[in-house]
């Protein structure tokens, strides 16, 4: 996300840290670190998507079992389940 906001891809309107803390706290979500395992994933993922960004948070939601927010609809084709807005 501050990637995101850094390129004038995204708007917020508080600092990324703020809003990321608040969604956390009202949605009940927890944060994910990346790990080794994760990283490795990404070694063996097809070539559906070129953004290395993406292609972790797939390699991580294929490897916990979780469901990827995204409004890139091309990330389901790794067969990740995702929710779009």
């Amino acid at each position: 996300m501050a990637i995101k906001v850094s390129l004038g891809k995204l708007t917020l309107d508080r600092p990324v840290d703020a809003f990321v803390r608040e969604q956390c706290e009202a949605n009940a979500f927890q944060l994910l670190p990346i790990s080794l395992r994760h990283v490795c994933k990404v070694e063996t993922l097809e070539w559906h998507h070129r953004d290395p960004f993406d292609r972790l948070l797939v390699a991580q939601s294929l490897l916990e079992d979780m469901t990827l927010a995204t409004v890139d609809r091309d990330v389901a084709r790794y067969g990740v389940s995702v929710l779009c807005e």
